[in-house]
């Protein structure tokens, strides 16, 4: 149960560490953690009553991989994951940063992961939760880093007002995690065919969600989202 849960738990720390100017109160962290907790059973019953209208084909072929994959996974659970992260989020005043996107992104992800994993695990037991707290875990973090990025850009267009912007960021924020998450899904259900591929994905995906992280919380010192610095009432409700 510990192995099912820590390491989600030191990704978000990790996370709200790189977070140099303004962290964001625990307690809006917990709220999108929640949010994504609730968002993984919704995606449980979504992907059951979506899969009877989808295709049918042999386990481990390709057709397979990638229909459950991206129809199914990716497309359903990136997409609860985003809704999570902006109902929990979008109206917090203290939203005036882009790093502030990834904070919630990966606080979402790993409300989802880690509930997630724990089915996983009180399956299959300890082996799973070793392999899962190196490779899935990750993977839906970094999906909900992507997702972050794009969610930011999207806040501050709203902001000035570029509606056209909001809907491209917003669409960005939704599709780069899908076929980030996708092609994660199409190496693993491939079964022993797709773990050289799924191996080399997750040190690329690994290497590109953490310089990601790196540079945008060491560009977040002059990426605010208003002209001047705006007086941020703390104690609203969240």
């Amino acid at each position: 149960m510990a192995l099912a849960i820590i390491p989600g738990l030191l990704l978000i720390i990790y996370v709200y560490r790189k977070d140099k100017v303004e962290k964001e109160p625990p307690r809006l962290i917990a709220r999108i953690i929640l949010f994504g907790v609730l968002s993984c059973c919704a995606a449980a019953y979504i992907e059951r009553f979506e899969s009877q209208f989808l295709p049918q084909y042999p386990k481990g072929s390709l057709e397979y991989a990638l229909t459950t994959a991206f129809c199914i996974a990716a497309l359903v659970e990136e997409t609860v994951k985003f809704l999570a992260m902006r109902l929990g989020s979008w109206n917090y005043p203290g939203f005036n940063y882009r790093f502030d996107g990834i904070v919630y992104g990966v606080s979402s992800a790993v409300g989802f992961a880690i509930y997630e994993n724990l089915g996983y695990v009180a399956v299959y037991g300890l082996q799973t939760a070793v392999v899962r707290a190196f490779t899935a875990i990750p993977l839906h973090a970094f999906c909900g880093v992507f997702m972050g990025v794009f969610y930011s850009y999207s806040k501050k267009a709203a902001i000035l007002g570029n509606k056209g912007a909001v809907v491209g960021y917003t669409l960005l924020s939704l599709i780069v995690p899908m076929l980030i998450h996708g092609t994660y899904d199409t190496f693993a259900f491939l079964g022993n065919n797709g773990t050289m591929q799924l191996l080399i994905f997750v040190v690329i995906l690994y290497i590109a969600a953490i310089e990601t992280i790196k540079r945008m919380s060491a560009a977040d010192y002059r990426s605010g989202f208003y002209p001047r610095a705006r007086t941020i009432d703390y104690n609203v409700d969240i």
